[in-house]
């Protein structure tokens, strides 16, 4: 999956995107509220993990035909993302949800005709967006688990906000890349999916006023927010505005002096799942504060497999990402690193209580990290495998895939220890 710079704009007030509940509650035994967010997020577990045409992303590396290539020493499995054969499933029989499926897999147009929906999931890389739903779920699971006093319809507004605000950066960062020259025919933005003016699909006007109306609709969310739990949901929604814009734009450009993967870390860690956190239940101690991290990690890797795969293009341009300033060969050893760090610290959170001993489940993501492991051990592949979709991308679809696996067995660990309560 080629993530964009994962950072958000005000108004998502470090929640996190998608997964909540409406009505009261506080975890187990808190009425009805935790019951349904359990059951929300047990939902988004099983989507996530399952053929669903939904949730599937791009740069999964899909596994529909089972069907293997060789690339250079390489072995992986890998699908055909043309549309697939008449069945007699959903998708099969509803060309939108077709076409949703094919976009959401591979970040790419339908082939034909393109409808609205689809248009608009390309223009926002909506393939992208799972992970912060997932970071969603890690934090109003984390609530419910420590048996908080949680309000889940402000869990469920600073969701929607931080979803709208990942959008809302997606737009800006690809209109910052393209005014500042980064972004041209021949970068990777344009070559694993189309960049939204470059392929004329939207004008740079049209891509501004997007961007300002997904805001507006954040600062909304922001006020609404602040007037409930207070002045630290705008130092949560500044923080992340900060750090968004900079993070492409003049004059700090901080993914241009290897600061884009610390961003990312705060971010998607203590920015995203401690706002959502705060937005739940009016606090956020430290034990909550170092699960956050977690998960960010995570994240983390697949930003540093894609500024890998970007190197080619980064390091003449003079953008010195992480991995420029360390080298091809360092950077894949850091980003394993970060894998192993994962679930070395979910261990130890389980150790002190902050993670439910359920969340060990995490482990049975190892075998996904034992494939992608060889991978990343060896430089990238002079070709893609046959109907490699998102190519020039490669290390940031290997990390996706065990992001994907680990962080959705983080989410049903957390369920089943909100449940069973251990």
């Amino acid at each position: 999956m080629p993530p964009p710079p994962p950072l958000f704009l005000c108004g998502a007030a470090p929640g996190v995107g998608g997964v909540a509940d409406g009505g009261p509650g506080g975890g187990p035994g808190g009425g009805p509220g935790g019951v349904g967010c359990v059951g929300c997020v047990g939902v988004w577990v099983v989507l996530l993990h399952s053929r669903v045409p939904a949730v599937r992303c791009a740069g999964s590396l899909p596994r529909v035909p089972r069907t293997q290539t060789r690339a250079h020493e390489y072995d992986l499995h890998v699908t055909d993302v043309s549309d697939p054969p008449k069945n007699p499933g959903v998708a099969s029989r509803s060309p939108l949800l077709r076409n949703w499926r094919y976009v959401l897999r591979t970040s790419n147009p339908p082939h034909g005709r393109v409808d609205a929906v689809s248009r608009w999931l390309v223009i926002t890389r909506a393939s992208v967006l799972p992970m912060t739903i997932t970071a969603a779920a890690i934090a109003g699971l984390l609530a419910a688990f420590h048996d908080e006093n949680v309000r889940w319809g402000l869990f469920a507004l600073a969701a929607v906000g931080l979803v709208l605000a990942h959008v809302a950066n997606n737009l800006m960062n690809d209109l910052f890349d393209l005014e500042v020259g980064v972004d041209s025919e021949s970068y990777p933005r344009a070559l694993y999916a189309p960049h939204p003016v470059l392929s004329e699909t939207i004008s740079r006007r049209g891509l501004l006023t997007a961007a300002l109306v997904v805001n507006a609709a954040d600062l909304a969310i922001l006020v609404v927010l602040t007037a409930l739990r207070g002045w630290p949901m705008i130092a949560f929604a500044l923080s992340g505005f900060v750090l968004s814009v900079a993070y492409t734009a003049p004059p700090l450009r901080l993914k241009k002096h290897g600061l884009g993967e610390p961003t990312v870390l705060v971010v998607w860690g203590p920015l995203m799942v401690g706002g959502a956190y705060y937005a739940a239940t009016g606090h956020f101690p430290f034990g909550i504060f170092v699960a956050s991290l977690a998960y960010a990690l995570l994240c983390t890797t697949v930003l540093m497999g894609k500024h890998i795969d970007k190197i080619p293009w980064d390091t003449p341009d003079g953008t010195h990402t992480l991995p420029v300033l360390l080298g091809e060969r360092k950077a894949r050893a850091l980003t394993q690193a970060m894998m192993i760090s994962f679930y070395v610290l979910v261990i130890l959170l389980v150790g002190t209580g902050t993670l439910p001993i359920a969340a060990l489940i995490v482990l049975l993501a190892l075998p996904k990290l034992a494939k992608v492991w060889g991978p990343f051990s060896r430089p990238k592949p002079a070709e893609p495998p046959e109907n490699f979709p998102i190519w020039p991308l490669w290390f940031a679809a290997l990390a996706f895939v065990h992001t994907r696996r680990a962080g959705g067995l983080l989410v049903l660990g957390l369920v089943a220890g909100v449940i069973l309560g251990w």
